[in-house]
Formats: structure tokens, sequence, C-alpha cells
């Protein structure tokens, strides 16, 4: 039954029995107005202890909700009736909790896992506390996971220093941090700043650059590893296999005409392959066998129009409009016969990237500054996939259906030779590589 029917029978008789009482009042009989008072106070103490039990529930079960605290025993018989609405709530707000406690496990276990070292510090008025500080942090910087910002300024204040120079503000900078008072680190500075249910969050994430660096030379290494494997197994498979044919053939006491032109198309193919073969390992160390450059004072205008004059039948034959804009009015101290061949590379990408293109325009240009030199080689073409931008320069990885997949590689390491830079940049429908070199 109810809660409010049970409270509505209680109220009906102490007001029958409250009725009673002047009846007998006014008919001076005082024995049984003594009874009916009796009655009257076991009947308003029973339901002042009925609604005080009910309430002291509803209080008891509030109050756990509000603390989080799902421990609290819920009788059987009280998830029924007039409890059945609380049960509900209460059994609805603990599996919430569970599952919030279940994501917040596994987020810990995320953050404390990875390699990058996270902060997040809460505003809370004019100061900062910090939130969450995973392992990776912690372990990094030798620093207890502490709870107010001022505790951490004074375990690591070249980094504390950085953060309040900025204003707490968004950035993506290198910063050198000393650790336990050695030599500094470099470390790259990402933050960010969100808000939620009216709290605001800043978000540090702090990764070593030693570890970034060689986090990428080993995934170049397995790129690389892959793509020679493939053309490896490639050209090796079908040798071994046509060679197991060919032996088994021989190995008859007469051959047929057959025979023998079967022979023949299985050595061709063998030797197209082996060819194949050759040409990748001669590629292969091209790459890894570079000689030492052999500098010399060199126009770089005038070498651009010479690798431009090589290239002029591909680019006439597509149709292709070449602006060489370099005007540079110093000489660089470079390999001429190694950066007119990175010349070429790049200028043979832009062509082929601009011959399937109504617009087939290759414009390179020129600038000085702090002692560099810039040589950059723009295309009109259909740009580079988001998805392949960090392999381009990947060894044997090409899109071309002819293509080595050595040229970039080639380039970057050439320019590297030369103590500059290659980089590739995409920018409102044109494709750029930019090459910087020290004057």
């Amino acid at each position: 039954m109810k809660f409010y029917n049970l409270l509505f029978i209680r109220a009906i008789i102490l007001i029958l029995l409250t009725g009673l009482a002047v009846f007998f009042a006014l008919k001076e009989m005082p024995y049984n107005l003594l009874l009916i008072g009796v009655l009257i106070l076991l009947v308003s103490g029973e339901l002042y202890y009925f609604i005080r039990t009910r309430l002291l529930f509803y209080d008891k079960t509030i109050l756990s909700i509000l603390h989080n605290d799902f421990t609290t025993h819920f009788p059987e018989s009280h998830r029924r009736n007039q409890f059945k609405n609380l049960y509900r709530l209460y059994e609805s707000a603990k599996t919430t909790q569970h599952q919030l406690n279940s994501r917040e496990a596994v987020y810990s276990s995320i953050l404390n896992n990875v390699e990058t070292g996270v902060i997040i510090l809460e505003r809370e008025q004019d100061s900062w506390t910090i939130f969450l500080m995973n392992a990776c942090f912690s372990k990094t910087f030798d620093v207890p996971r502490v709870s107010h910002w001022k505790y951490l300024k004074k375990q690591i204040p070249s980094f504390c220093d950085e953060i309040e120079k900025a204003g707490f503000a968004e950035m993506k900078i290198p910063i050198n941090i000393s650790i336990d008072g050695k030599d500094l680190q470099t470390f790259i500075l990402q933050t960010s700043k969100t808000q939620s249910f009216g709290s605001e969050y800043y978000i540090i994430l702090l990764d070593s650059i030693q570890r970034v660096i060689e986090k990428r030379e080993k995934e170049a290494w397995i790129n690389m590893m892959k793509v020679i494997s493939h053309e490896l197994m490639n050209s090796l498979t079908p040798i071994r296999s046509l060679a197991q044919t060919l032996h088994e053939t021989v190995s008859q006491e007469e051959l047929s005409t057959e025979d023998l032109n079967d022979i023949r198309e299985s050595l061709l193919t063998i030797v197209g392959r082996s060819s194949h073969l050759q040409f990748f390992v001669e590629n292969y160390r091209k790459l890894t066998m570079l000689p030492t450059p052999q500098k010399e004072l060199v126009n770089i205008g005038d070498l651009m129009n010479e690798s431009i004059a090589i290239l002029r039948p591909m680019l006439d034959a597509n149709r292709i409009d070449i602006r060489n804009e370099v005007d540079l009015p110093k000489s660089v101290m470079v390999d001429p016969k190694q950066i007119g061949q990175v010349f070429i590379n790049l200028l043979t990408n832009s062509i082929y990237a601009v011959s399937e293109t109504s617009k087939k325009q290759i414009v390179v240009t020129s600038f000085l500054s702090d002692n560099r030199v810039t040589i950059v080689i723009s295309d009109s073409g259909q740009g580079i996939d988001n998805q392949i931008r960090d392999k381009i320069f990947l060894p044997f990885f090409t899109t071309r259906k002819d293509g080595a997949g050595i040229g970039l590689t080639l380039s970057k390491n050439i320019i590297e030779a030369h103590g500059g830079h290659l980089n590739q940049q995409s920018e409102n429908g044109v494709t750029s590589f930019v090459i910087t070199l020290v004057i």
C-alpha cells in the first residue's frame, strides 16, 4: 500500500478518535474520555513514528546519493510500493556512478601509460590547483603528485616560470627544462584551455624531443624494411618458383618443343625479375652511399635554368608553364651536381603533379633571410593527400606506377648533407617544396 494511503488511514483514525473524545466530553463520561485520550496519544505517537521513519529513510537515501555512497542496503520490501520511485532513483544514480568510476579508471590507465607527460590544472579563483598529473610527468621530472601549482613551482621552477610568463595561454613551443639541477633537456610544450560546468582547466602536454626523434626514426626504419621485404619477395618468390619448375623440366629424358618454349619464357621472366631486383638494390645504394658534397660557389639561378633546360622536352610535351623567378645577389657554396639533381627531382615531381590538371603551372622563387637562402618550387597540382604526407620522404615510397620512390628521399639526404632542410607545404591549392641552405 502506498505511503499516502497509509497516512490517510491513520489520519482518519485520529480524526474519529478526536470526535469520540469530544462526544464523551459532552456526555460527561470521564472514563471513556480517558480511554479515548490514551488511544489518541498512541495513534499520534504511531503516526509521528510512521512519518519520521519514512522521512529518515528518504533523507538517508538522498544523502547516500549526494555523497556517492552506494553501500547502503536498500531493503527488498522498500523496493516496491511507496519507495519504488526512490529505489529507481537510487539504482540509476548507482549505475551512473559505477559507469563514471569505470571510465575514470580506464582514462587514468590510458594517461598513466602514455609516454607523454600530462598535467591538468583547475582554476580556483585566482590560483591553480593540480587536477591531474600522470605517471610519465611525475617520473620524468621526479616530482610527487602534489596538489597545488606553488608546490610544483618549487620542484621545477624553469617549467613553471615559462607557463606563468605566457600567462597560462595556449601555445606550442620548444622549452628547455633543468631536472634536478642537471643539464637542460629540450621538450615540446603544448597547452590548451577548456571549460566544463563552470570550471576552467588548463591542459599541459610535454614530449621529449629525443623520444619523438627516436620514435620517428624507428617508424621510418620499420616502414623502409616493409618496403624492402615487399620488393625482395616480389622478385625472389617467382624466381624460386620458376627455378624449381625449370629443374623439374630439364630432369626429363626428352624435351619437347613446348618444354623448350616454357624454358625460354621462364628464363626471360627470371632475367626480368633479376633486373628489377638489381635496379632496386642500385637505388638503395644511392641512398646509403651518398658521396660527400664537393662544394663550390654557384649561382643558384643559373643552376635552376640548367635543370629546367634538361627537363624542357617534358615541359613542352605536357604544355606546362614554368617561371624561374630565382634572383639571388649572392652565390652559394654547394655541390652543383648534387643540388642540380635535387632541382631535377623536385621539378619532375611537379611536372607529374600538374600533367593531369587544367592549370599547368610551376613557379620557382627564392629569398634571403638571416644568412640563409630559401628556394621554393610550387605547382598547381592536386596536392598531397593528408594520409600520405608524412610518408613522402620515406625510402621507396611512391604513388607513381613507374616511380622508384627514392627521388624525394635522395633529395632530402643531399640537402641535409649540405647542412640545410627540405620541407613540403600545402596552402590554398598550391603545393610547395621548400629548400633552405646556409650561405
